[in-house]
């Protein structure tokens, strides 16, 4: 028989799912603040995993994964247990910052402190009573603002190689070699036992119905590769390594402005670009000529700016490289980023 699941002083029975508040404070008018968890508590055996978003509050694509996830899924469908917190950091969201009130990083504050600052407080309820009671966790963020990421994962491939096998069976284009940084979820939970991949996609304050439709696989694509999902009857499980293979790309740069004044591209993310290729220029209204960018390597644009005016050295376009990455392996991945809408006008929230 499958033992209850505590969390929060709430007891979630086998085969079923439940919202439990977790007591955070109070704002200054006495308004309670909590953090909301979603359990699905499997009536089968298995491994537990987290999933969380808006660690940094104006990251929302994670928020709409999260609820399209729990739309489909079903206790009965669950073996172990699935604990997702769409919002982490609500009083970011609640102002659309990424930052807490107090002007910290919350995802540079674990593993936190019960009596320590808010985001001490706050990085360490969530790592006890959620991160630390899983095997496996995927926390789900997008670019910057007026940034936008192509979906791929971040975790440390070369040293970890459950985060390999995992980061694979997501399913995104690339997956990146990212060194866990002091401070963060993900390092403070290494020290706990916890694998965790970090998904990248989509700009900071949109949905992205791309990133978004590309989360939610992901997700279902891990919980079927650690046994926590069933296909349906008739329904044949994809072979490790059967689908089309992800870049590991080893190392990344951001190729900034050379300039001040206006870029001018026609580069999305997901595109290949050759060492030395130019892929943008930058010109202001008032001086004739323009300012070449160059790609300082061979890679695949992960990332780039939205915005059109820009300043000497801000940043333009994320490149990732692997010896790996050969040209027409990168145009395939160009191609295959290019079939769907990167971020449609009229998907946009």
């Amino acid at each position: 028989m499958i033992q209850a699941f505590e969390i929060g002083g709430v007891s979630v029975a086998a085969g079923q799912r439940q919202l439990v508040d977790i007591p955070v404070s109070k704002l200054s008018n006495h308004t309670p603040v909590t953090l909301p968890v979603h359990v699905l508590h499997g009536s089968r055996p298995g491994p537990a995993m987290f999933v969380t978003a808006a660690i940094h509050g104006d990251e929302l694509n994670g928020v709409e994964i999260i609820r399209r996830v729990l739309r489909i899924l079903q206790p009965g469908n669950v073996r172990g247990t699935l604990l997702c917190v769409p919002v982490v950091n609500v009083y970011g969201f609640i102002g659309r910052s990424r930052y807490l009130p107090d002007r910290r990083d919350l995802n540079r504050s674990f593993p936190g402190s019960p009596n320590g600052s808010l985001a001490a407080r706050l990085a360490n309820l969530l790592l006890t009573e959620v991160v630390s009671r899983c095997q496996i966790g995927i926390d789900l963020h997008t670019a910057a603002v007026h940034r936008v990421n192509l979906p791929q994962i971040r975790c440390e491939f070369s040293r970890h190689a459950r985060c390999r096998e995992l980061g694979e069976a997501f399913g995104t284009q690339v997956i990146l070699e990212s060194p866990e940084r002091a401070g963060s979820l993900r390092k403070a939970a290494r020290e706990a036992g916890v694998d965790v991949l970090v998904y990248e996609g989509g700009e900071g304050l949109r949905f992205d119905e791309f990133a978004i439709k590309a989360g939610v696989d992901g997700i279902a694509n891990v919980m079927l590769r650690i046994g926590m999902l069933e296909l349906p009857e008739g329904v044949e499980a994809r072979p490790p390594g059967g689908g089309p293979q992800p870049i590991f790309a080893d190392a990344a740069k951001w190729v900034r402005a050379p300039e001040g004044g206006v870029l001018r591209t026609s580069r999305r993310i997901g595109e290949a670009v050759g060492e030395g290729e130019v892929i943008g220029h930058v010109a202001n209204p008032y001086e004739e000529g323009d300012a070449p960018v160059r790609a300082p390597r061979r890679g695949i644009i992960i990332g780039r700016t939205t915005l059109p005016i820009v300043n000497m050295g801000d940043a333009l376009f994320h490149l990732a490289w692997s010896e790996e990455i050969g040209r027409s392996r990168a145009q395939d991945l160009a191609r295959e980023a290019a079939a769907e809408p990167v971020m449609d006008e009229d998907e946009i929230i």
